[in-house]
Formats: structure tokens, sequence, C-alpha cells
């Protein structure tokens, strides 16, 4: 394992992978299935040794006895580890913000599986020839293994005998987990409907949600309060000051600064009504008792609550993300598209309304389209030829008066400042002021010439492909994201008809969520289709190929159980995390069958020399022994696994929140590919045999 480690480590320097902690993530979650391919080869070639009764002494036997078993076993791990690598294709073939969270993760796996494998084939062995000596204990002679045997033997040989039972009882659990996985559509349905006989237990459930990613802890809160777009930059200062101390007046936070308007930087257009608030909070353990980031945010927004003033909740990282990527400042928005702002602003506000409505809407925020002042001057033409002003003139007066007009240059050193003229502020800040500017030689006042009005407009016009947009802004509290814009969906189109022209679109998260899911439907099943090609060129029977590939269901089983136990949503890492678990589960399959054939070959090797005929119950005893053999490797590399994962799953630190999603679906799905190895592979196996029996049995008697 270290050497695979350091392995992907050089491969990493040399492909330009940071050190992060998605590309660790990498290689701690192929840490369990790192010593997988050494722990088969090494255990194959222990036994082997163990039961030709090798003399350590004499090291050309050991070597030959090493040769023959890494022979035995070399190509399937291999094999199966081409698949687990192959396995994360979709993962390199996800795109956006998910494509580059994910892509050092899959290198760094990759790169580790790829050094595990080819030293599993090559330094292993030579470790076995030169380590493995002394006295060669039976598995039988192992306390633990005894116990194991103990318990998994009449469990085996119960489900050979009764096979239908075991696959019902395997399609049951899959059938259940299948259920788990599409409850968000099924149960809130089921629940309406007030069934007498489960309708209790219907109560109690919970569904698995759609997100695009777990919530990341960044330590830190932006508070991004929206006002009236007529705000004054003093009244919004007065805001932002009132609302700071509230804030630092809590005993969670560290200090608090904030910004109306937009900052000095051409990438922040940021209105004057829009306020940044950065919070930055102290360590958790600093906390009061009992105090979570979602309760603090709920008594913070209960604070700083102000009439005329929407609060908006998310953090510093995640909102400069959002903002980059889908122009959105929360975690969900609706874009309203069309030609006319007052009815796309109309169309807003009705849509805010119904919205609200719906459980999880929190910080609902129509932006605002209209509603900044205006001082409209507009040229009376006749007016103006009556005292024989032409409107160029008039306009000069203007823009000297109220604008600012460059007079010159003036150069101090490398310096250059342009001065500029204007009329005091006390002679242009109200409109009456500004129409007793005189105009033309006759010192004409301005008011005598021109309509001088003060009017609302839109304080920010924004455009996306060509079309005028409004935007309503959300962000989703106590519920999944996905299932929280599927309702919305459903509500808006039946309470908001829009004319011809005009149309809704959907933004935040859920583009993304909405992308990954799209692009995953593509490739996984070309992936999972590839890799049963890959099983019928191995095997020569499409009966074998799927036998195998069987194991992929029913690791899905343990994944969806475990992330329904934990409370987590379907998000892009859960779904890395099924991902994960695929090449794992069949590598596992792939193993069993190899084991299971040997076990098969050798009975009947031994049946012929003894003169009789191979039949259905030597089939049987010969599928119990090799079963029985894959116990020990198969039992090595779940605890592995599981060990390897169980400390990310205690793990509370910063990105804790992405990796728990992550692993644990490979955790769960290690466990149910242990049971479905190790009791529904013999049956099905047996059963693909024993139809081969019989058929050779009729060839033979025509």
């Amino acid at each position: 394992m270290p050497l695979a480690v350091l392995i992907s480590f050089l491969l990493m320097h040399y492909f330009g992978i940071s050190s992060n902690l998605m590309s660790l993530s990498g290689i701690a979650i192929a840490i369990g299935v790192l010593v997988d391919a050494g722990i088969v080869v090494t255990e194959n070639c222990f036994r082997q040794l163990e039961k030709r009764g090798v003399d350590p002494k004499d090291r050309r036997l050991v070597w030959e006895t090493v040769m023959d078993a890494t022979k035995l076993v070399g190509r399937p791990v291999f094999f199966s580890m081409t698949i687990i690598i192959l396995a994360f294709i979709p993962v390199f073939a996800l795109t956006g913000q998910e494509g580059k969270l994910f892509h050092p993760l899959a290198f760094t796996k990759t790169f580790a599986m790829a050094g595990s494998t080819l030293i599993a084939v090559t330094l292993v062995p030579v470790l076995c020839t030169l380590l493995l000596g002394g006295k060669f204990h039976r598995e039988e002679d192992n306390r633990v293994m005894r116990i194991l045997q103990w318990i998994y033997q009449p469990i085996l040989r119960w489900a050979l005998k009764n096979r239908a039972l075991t696959l019902l009882g395997a399609g049951f659990l899959f059938s259940i987990a299948l259920l788990l996985a599409t409850s968000s559509t099924w149960l809130p349905q089921a629940r309406r409907a007030n069934l007498p006989l489960i309708g209790n237990l219907l109560d109690r459930m919970h569904f698995i949600g759609a997100e695009f990613m777990p919530p990341l802890d960044e330590g830190d809160l932006m508070f991004m309060p929206v006002t009236d777009t007529s705000v004054s930059l003093p009244q919004a200062l007065e805001i932002t000051r009132r609302q700071n101390v509230i804030i630092k007046s809590f005993p969670e936070v560290e200090w608090a600064v904030g910004k109306p308007g937009r900052a000095e930087t051409s990438t922040d257009p940021s209105p004057i009504n829009m306020i940044e608030t950065v919070i930055h909070l102290k360590p958790p353990d600093q906390w009061r008792k009992g105090m979570t980031s979602e309760k603090l945010v709920q008594e913070l927004d209960r604070a700083v609550s102000m009439p005329g003033v929407t609060n908006i909740w998310t953090q510093p990282i995640r909102n400069r993300i959002e903002m980059l990527a889908t122009g959105i400042r929360t975690e969900v928005g609706l874009k309203i598209f069309g030609s006319d702002l007052k009815k796309l602003e109309e169309f807003a506000q009705i849509c805010a309304r119904e919205l609200i409505s719906i459980r999880g809407a929190s910080d609902v925020y129509p932006e605002q389209i209209a509603g900044a002042p205006y001082l409209n001057i507009r040229i009376n033409r006749e007016a103006a030829a009556r005292y024989n002003l032409s409107v160029g003139a008039i306009q000069e007066v203007i823009e000297t008066a109220i604008g600012e007009t460059n007079l010159t240059v003036t150069i101090e050193g490398r310096k250059r400042f342009p001065v500029r003229v204007r009329y005091a502020p006390q002679y242009r800040d109200d409109p009456r002021q500004i129409g007793n500017v005189l105009v033309g030689e006759q010192q004409i006042p301005l008011s005598q010439v021109a309509d001088i009005r003060t009017e609302s407009g839109p304080s920010m016009i924004s455009s996306e492909n060509g079309l005028l947009r409004a935007t309503v802004l959300l962000n989703v509290r106590g519920r999944d994201v996905g299932g929280f814009v599927e309702e919305a969906r459903l509500v808006i189109k039946d309470k908001v008809k829009l004319p011809p022209g005009y149309f809704f679109q959907w933004s935040g998260q859920y583009e993304n969520q909405i992308r990954a899911k799209e692009r995953l439907q593509v490739v996984l099943p070309l992936v999972l289709v590839i890799i049963f090609i890959l099983l019928y060129l191995t095997y020569n029977s499409f009966l074998e190929a799927a036998h195998v590939l069987l194991a992929v269901p029913f690791a899905l089983t343990g994944g969806v159980f475990m992330v329904y136990a934990l409370g987590y949503n379907f998000s892009v890492a859960v779904w890395v995390g099924f991902i994960a678990l695929f090449g794992t589960a069949v590598q596992t399959g792939v193993v069993m069958v190899i084991y299971l054939e040997e076990a098969v070959e050798r009975k009947k090797q031994a049946v012929l020399e003894a003169g009789g005929k191979f039949n259905r119950s030597d089939l049987l005893a010969a599928v119990t022994e090799g079963a029985l053999l894959r116990l020990r490797p198969k039992v090595m590399t779940v605890s592995t696994v599981v060990a390897g994962l169980l400390p990310i799953m205690w793990s509370t630190q910063a990105g804790s929140e992405v990796m728990r999603p992550l692993a644990a679906p490979v955790l769960g799905g290690m466990v149910s590919s242990l049971l479905h190895v190790l009791v529904v592979t013999p049956v099905i196996f047996f059963w693909l045999q024993e139809r081969r029996i019989r058929k050779e049995a009729r060839e033979a008697t025509k």
C-alpha cells in the first residue's frame, strides 16, 4: 500500500495535480482497495504452499509454487483492477464545477489503483518467495477462521439447497433499496393517501432527496441584505452599521465587516441597495452548547430583520463560485426572460409570492428592476426656438452644470490629472436649483426651455442570450434542493401563465445538478456495457458475464441503505461514491468465480481419475469448497476497505461534509457485496453449472 500511494504521488507530480482535499480523498477512498490485489495474491500463494506441504527451506519449490499460485489469480486480478479503473470513466466525463472538483480525485484513485495492480503481479510474488517461511498453518487452525467457517458453512449449504428463496431474498432487498432510492417520488403521494395499515410507518420515513453537492462548512457566513433600489448611500451605510452591531453581539461571532454597493473593481456590479457582510465565526468549541450553524443562522436572521430589508444568507466562497458560474448569488434562482421590463418585474413578484408558500423556501427575494430615482430633463424644442436656443447649446449647459466637463490635464511628474468643472453641490442637488441654471446669452433659466422631472426607472438592466431577464432569488432550508425545485416547477407552471415570448429557467445549484445528472445518465450505461463486453470476452458466455455483473446492483443495495440510514441526499459526491463501488463489486465477483471454477475443475479431475462421472452432488461439493476458500481473502479485503473508510466517516474536520457522503455508499456497498459474493454468487454459479451438466447429459444420450 505505501508503494502504491508513493506511485500515486509521483504521477501527481508529473501530471501537475496539486495535493488538495479532493486529490487526497481519491487516495483515501482507494486505501482499502489498494491491498485487495496483494491480499488475493498473497493468500493464494500461502494456501498453495500449505496445501502442497512445501518445505520453506526448498527455495526452488517455494518459487515454483508461488509462480503457479500467482499465474492462477494474476490474470483475473489484473483484469478486475482494469475494470475498477474503467468504472471511473464517468467521473472523468463530468464537466463544469463538478468536473473541476472531482477530476483530481479520479486521477489520484486511478494512479493508486494502477500502482497497486502493478505491484500485486510483480513485487508481491517476489516478497512471497522471500518472506513466506516457517510452519504453514492450515486455515482451519486459525480460531477466527474456524468461527467464520462455522457461521458461513451452514448458511452457504442452506442457500445452495434453497436457491429460489435465496435469489428471491436478494431480489427483495434490491427492491427495497430501489424503493428507498425513488422515495422522493412516491413517498409524499403515499402519505397523502392516508393508507390505514402502513400510514404510521410512512409518516416516520424520510425520503432520499437530491442536491448538487453537500453543503461545505467554510467556517464563515456571508450575509447579503437587500433593500429598496431608491436607498441612498448614507441610508445603506446606516443599515449596515446597525446590523453589524447586532451581529457582533453574538458570542459565536469573532468579527463582521459589511460593504454596501460595489467594490472598487469592474467585476463587482453590485447596486447600492445590496449589502455584503462577511461574518467570521469563532471555532465551534467556543460556541454555546447545542449551537449549530443552522441554528445560528436562524437566530441571526431573526435578530437583524428590518422592515423593507430582505435577508439572504450564504457563505463567502460558495457565493463567489455561484455568482461566477450562474450569476445567481443564492442556492436557487428562477430566471424569467422576456422583452418588457415592467412585465418581467410583475411576473417576478407573482412568482415570489407563490414560492414563499412552498415548504423549504427561505430568503425569497424578487430582484427589483424599477424604483431607482432618475432626473429626466426633456428639452422643449418650441420654447427653445422662441429664445433662439439650439438643442446642442442647452445640452452643453446641462453637461457643464450637472455633469463634468474636462477643461485640461495637469501633469505632476509621471502622473496626469484631469481638471473638471461643474456647479457646486448646493446649486445642483435639487431639481428646482437645476431649473435656475442659466442658458445662452439671454441668460434664460433652464426651467423655461425644458421639463425637469424626477422619475422612477430601472436601477440595473440584466440580460442574457439577447433577452431581458428578471430573477427571483431564494435559498432552500430543511429539505433537498432537487425536491424543492421539482415541486416549485409544478406550482409555477400551474399558477403563473406567461404570454408568448416569455419563459422560465431555473438556475443556481439546480442548474449544476441537472447538468451532472444528464452527463452521468449517458456515460454510466455506456461504461456498464463496456464492462459487460469485457466480461463476455473473458468467459465467452453471456450468462457468466451477466452473473458477475449482478454484483453491481447488490452492491448498490447496501450503498442505498447506508445513504438512507445516515440521512444523506443523492448528490454528485454520493454518485462518485457509487461509481467507485461499481468496479470493486465487479472485481470481487470476478475473483469469486475464479475460485469456484478452480474448485470445479479440481473436483472433475479427481472424479475422472477415480473412474467416476461428475454429477450434481460433486458440483455441490466443489462449489462449497471453492466458496469456503474465498471466505478468508474476501473477509480480509472487506475488513481493510471498512477500516480505510471509517476514519473518513468519523472525521469532523474541514471537507468532511463532502467526504462522508462520498464514502458512505462504498462502506455500505462493500458489506452487501460481501453477502452477495459469499452467498448469492455461489448459488447462481451452481445453477449455471447444473444447467451445463444437464445439457451435456442430454447431448450424451442422443
